[in-house]
């Protein structure tokens, strides 16, 4: 294009003012008085007959007003210099030339009168006055008039000469431009191309003023940029013209091409992008017109030309952000918002669209890692914007681009933009690589801001984007552990990315296979060292702004040996802690199910391994393979240890869903039969083995007894106990599991075809036990225990309650244990037979501890009842009851301690007298647990009987414990035989019958036992005394004030326990 010609010398100039230039523009545009009563007159008349009279009335005001005279002078001389013709047969040719000459006029006024201005020096009286406007600034009303004028000469003088496809056509945007592109004669000279080159040539010209180039680049850029590319681009017939037939010269084509690209780069680019996007070819607009046409295809040409300016725009610095601006602005959410902003937002279909634009690359770059070396980092700052709403725009941009590259081109989105994202985190892992200068203790491995920044940018692409590609999942893999630990970190305070890390690990623990999800749970709790974690020099740290940095370690002094060997083992402690914490959201998906069904397939191998003693030979005598065999061993014990750690939690923090398939279930089974079968391989069979193994087996019967619905898919599965079931049935010593064994694998077999009364009945137990009235009745029956013995029932109820967990409250019962149940629940008092009684004696002797467990209850609710039959018997029951004080298990000797203590309720003389013996001369004949169970047994008693029948029987009993040998049964004894009584002494009418005994007793004992402990429970029993005499105290234990007093004298003098 031609550069600006500033006219030098010319008076006229200098002398014109804005005004009157401004006034002849408003004349141009000025509407005519249209002869409204003739029907004959058409729109394209009146257009016509308007611009005619506007130019005839511009004329006639440039010759007669004396006012204008300057601005005709200066028109003339712009006049004759122009090298376009400016008269033409076509009335909206010769309007657009007049228009065009003004805006010259207007432009070389406005360059004259900035060149004039000098500006005054401040005045320092006023510093806040605001400096003096330049003369060329145009007021507002002034401009609209500009825009107007510019609004006139683009639809007159450009877009009526663009081919069909390039650009927007007039017929699709108003009316007016309908109408416009009928009155425009394009047969008349000068050429339609001619036109078209004058218009964007003078309008460019006059852009080269600052104020007036922004009016027109802001709304008319596309329709000019258009044009310049049909100028430029725009191929030309095959045949070749002869010269003086050629309505452009090959120079002025060369131009168009320079101005094109000039403008592109000079203007906003976002707009460069959103005007060139449509050039290549926007969605058809809808046209309501019947007349007007429907919008013609961009030829292949403008498509191609577009799409290399686009790529040249994407390449350019910053080009990714004006692409993905250029889009998303003009859907209504500019820089500044917009009201569409937040459906803006959620419009993934264009987040679709951008994504595709930036992963093509574009022919002009070299090969395709050239382009994403360039392009990457970009992407990567969209998720950087400080303004949330751009920034929820543009991140969503860069989430979608990121899949879409990493689904392309997995290699090379890995490199240029995986690496970058998980640099700080690998950083952490490559130590080896970081110079020893930068491994001084305290040095700042990943600062607050990157570290914060890496956590952020992951969960935005893996967890909002939730697309498990194979190279994301596969990237994430190598810094999970340094995830988890930082994740165990943020769960010791308050931390911003907290939830980010819980998002982030369960997000890829769900998309991982289910081996590799198990794999890195492993390494989590510390049971798989080829899981990378954060390195034992490394440690996270608090930052100053609140977030997390990792730095060196400091080095441990040997005076911190204890300290940091502390926080080791507390450190492990919380791992596996914050392990089932994350854990306990995955139930839904099956994968804590499945770690908890691993660590009991973990407990069964530690079963099945030999024990080896841990030699306590010298490490000095040992060799290098000695040691390292104890080492070893070691780790093996540490690796026990934490698989029992592990279950331990899960069955804490688990719910009763942890299964949520057949599948899970019959593991758990499997599990549990191998674990028997190994513990019975190894000899070391337990009463909890047996309860896990009924519970199981219980738990197979309740499937198979139609709680689920199973189908042929099922019973494939559960034929995978049919060879454990087997062994079972064949080597448990217990006949009853091996019955129930052989049972459920022939019910299994036979796809539940045929079912044997014992798998019936215990599914059919465990079922009732769901059901509430069973349960309600069940605790009416029981109210008196629940006054009585309130704290045995509670721990009898978390007893039972710890055995239903993971099981969805499924506890199957064997088939005697049901029965037993049924009779507690079934028959009412005065309705129980000799057999049904016999039946319940004999199921209190069998070896499963829930049956036996529940045959002791049951008795004991019969005493509780009267029943004759119960009563009847009273000396059997008793010795039943002794002798199942001696079992082990709390469930079953609490249940015989009940019995007792109700047998006695209701014979006392017979029952007490048996027991006080025991209770005194068992200390040979029996263990000091069951001294200790014989004596709650007569402390219940005491309880529940009134207090005067307080003989001397009673009172040797309790006096002959102060005597005994070991310090552990002389405490507990005197402190709760003695304390009971003293406190309701004040009921005793005759103090002076164990008066003295009690005084005398009690001060042996302060002053002369060796044990503290029981020196402070005979203080504890004096001071109760005094409690339960109350006021009575001076007068029954006046003769006793003075060796009390010396008691606590010596103690407090000597004793700095007391």
């Amino acid at each position: 294009m031609a550069a600006r010609r500033p006219v030098a010398g010319s008076g006229a100039l200098a002398t014109c003012g804005l005004e009157s230039i401004l006034e002849a523009l408003k004349l141009l545009l000025s509407p005519g008085a249209s002869d409204s009563g003739s029907l004959q007159i058409t729109k394209h008349d009146v257009l016509l007959a308007t611009l005619s009279s506007n130019l005839s009335a511009l004329e006639d005001k440039l010759l007669k007003d004396p006012h204008w005279k300057k601005l005709k002078l200066l028109r003339d001389e712009i006049a004759n210099k122009a090298e376009w013709p400016q008269n033409s047969v076509d009335v909206t040719w010769s309007f657009t030339s007049q228009t065009l000459l003004l805006l010259l006029c207007l432009k070389e006024t406005m360059i004259h009168l900035a060149a004039d201005f000098s500006p005054g020096k401040p005045s320092l009286r006023t510093p806040e006055a605001a400096p003096a406007l330049s003369p060329d600034t145009l007021s507002i009303s002034q401009q609209k008039t500009v825009q107007s004028v510019l609004q006139f000469v683009v639809t007159f003088g450009v877009c009526p000469y663009l081919v069909p496809g390039v650009g927007v056509p007039l017929r699709c945007r108003t009316a007016f431009g309908a109408v416009v592109q009928d009155v425009v004669c394009l047969s008349a000279p000068p050429d339609a191309t001619r036109r078209l080159y004058t218009s964007c040539r003078i309008l460019l010209n006059i852009a080269h003023h600052t104020s007036l180039g922004s009016l027109i680049f802001c709304r008319h850029f596309g329709d000019i940029a258009a044009g310049l590319c049909q100028l430029g681009f725009c191929p030309t017939k095959r045949k070749p013209l002869k010269p003086e037939e050629e309505v452009l010269t090959e120079e002025e084509r060369t131009s168009s091409r320079e101005a094109l690209r000039d403008i592109l780069d000079q203007v906003y680019q976002p707009l460069a992008v959103r005007e060139l996007l449509i050039l290549q070819g926007g969605p058809p607009q809808s046209c309501t017109d019947e007349k007007t046409q429907v919008r013609c295809r961009a030829p292949a040409w403008l498509r191609r030309l577009c799409g290399q300016l686009l790529s040249e725009r994407l390449m350019k610095p910053s080009g990714v952000q004006a692409v993905v601006r250029g889009i998303l602005e003009g859907a209504g959410a500019g820089a500044a918002g917009g009201s569409d902003a937040e459906a803006m937002a959620a419009d993934w279909k264009k987040c679709d669209l951008i994504a595709k634009i930036l992963a093509s690359c574009p022919q002009q770059s070299l090969s395709p890692e050239d382009y994403y070396r360039d392009i990457c980092p970009q992407i990567l700052d969209l998720f950087h914007f400080q303004d949330k709403l751009t920034a929820r725009q543009f991140q969503r941009v860069a989430t979608t681009t990121f899949i879409t590259m990493s689904r392309e081109r997995p290699q090379l989105a890995s490199k240029y933009l995986l690496e970058p994202v998980l640099a700080p985190l690998h950083r952490c892992l490559n130590t080896a690589e970081i110079p020893e200068s930068g491994m001084a203790p305290g040095t700042i491995l990943v600062t607050e801001e990157e570290l914060s920044r890496c956590i952020e940018d992951v969960f935005k692409v893996y967890v909002v984007g939730n697309e498990p590609l194979t190279v994301l999942v596969d990237s994430l893999l190598p810094v999970l552990g340094v995830l988890f630990s930082l994740y165990c970190f943020t769960k010791q305070s308050v931390s911003h990315i907290r939830s980010l890390c819980q998002e982030i690990l369960l997000w890829i623990l769900g998309k991982l296979e289910r081996k590799k999800a198990i794999a890195s749970l492993k390494g989590f709790a510390g049971l798989d060292n080829s899981v990378s974690s954060l390195p034992s020099l490394c440690q996270f740290r608090a930052a100053a702004q609140g977030g997390i940095m990792i730095t060196i370690k400091e080095t441990v002094c040997d005076e911190d040996e204890d300290e940091a060997l502390y926080q080791k083992v507390s450190s492990e402690q919380c791992r596996v802690e914050h392990l089932g914490d994350l854990l306990s959201h995955c139930q839904e998906c099956g994968l804590a199910g499945d770690f908890f069904i691993f660590c009991l397939q973990e407990l069964t191998h530690v079963a099945m391994e030999n024990e080896t003693e841990l030699k306590t030979k010298p490490f000095s005598s040992k060799s290098v393979l000695e040691l390292e065999q104890h080492q070893t061993l070691v780790e093996g014990q540490g690796q026990k240890l934490l698989v029992l750690q592990l279950l331990a939690i899960l069955c804490e923090r688990m719910s009763e869903q942890i299964f949520t398939n057949i599948t899970q279930v019959v593991d758990f089974v499997a599990a549990t039969l191998q674990r028997a079968c190994a513990s019975l391989a190894h000899q070391a069979e337990s009463t909890v083995e047996s309860q896990t193994l009924s519970m199981s087996m219980g738990l197979v019967a309740v499937m198979l007894g139609g709680a689920v619905q199973l189908k042929s898919g099922d019973f494939a599965v559960l034929k995978q106990l049919l060879p454990l079931l087997e062994k079972v049935s064949n080597v448990y010593p217990d006949p009853v599991i091996q019955e129930l064994a052989a049972d459920l694998r022939i019910t299994i077999s036979t796809h539940g075809a045929f079912s044997t009364d014992a798998v019936s009945v215990a599914a059919q137990s465990t079922l009732n036990r769901k059901d509430p009235e069973g349960k309600i009745e069940e605790q009416q029956q029981t109210s008196h225990e629940k006054n009585s013995n309130g704290s045995d029932l509670e721990q009898q109820q978390s007893r039972e309650k710890s055995r239903q967990m993971g099981l969805k409250s499924h506890t199957p019962p064997i088939a005697q244990e049901a029965s037993v149940s049924r009779t507690t629940t079934n028959y009412k008092s005065g309705s129980i037979t000799t057999d049904q009684l016999q039946e319940v004696i004999l199921s209190a002797y069998d070896p499963q501890i829930p049956t036996r467990a529940a045959a002791l209850r049951t008795l004991s609710c019969w005493i509780e009842q009267r029943e004759a039959k119960a009563l009847e018997m009273q000396e059997k029951l008793l010795k039943i009851f002794l002798e199942n004080l001696e079992h082990e298990d709390t469930f079953v000797y609490l249940s015989a301690i009940q019995g007792v203590a109700l047998l006695s309720d209701v014979y006392p003389e017979k029952i007490l007298l048996g027991l006080l013996a025991q209770y005194d001369g068992g200390k040979d004949k029996h263990t000091p647990e069951t001294r200790m169970k014989v004596g709650e047994v007569l402390m219940r008693v005491v309880r529940a009987l009134d207090l005067y029948r307080q003989d001397d029987e009673h009172r040797n009993a309790r006096f002959s414990v102060s005597s005994d040998q070991g310090w552990e049964w002389r405490y507990p004894a005197i402190d709760t035989a003695f304390s009971f009584t003293c406190q309701f002494l004040i009921h005793i009418t005759n103090m002076s019958k164990c008066g003295d005994e009690v005084t005398a007793c009690l001060i042996a004992v302060a002053k002369t036992d060796h044990e503290v402990q029981v020196r402070r429970a005979a203080i504890h029993v004096i001071v109760l005394l005094f409690r339960g005499l109350s006021q009575k105290a001076t007068e029954e234990l006046r003769k006793y004030f003075s060796p009390i007093l010396k008691i606590y004298k010596t103690l407090d003098k000597y004793t700095i326990d007391m």
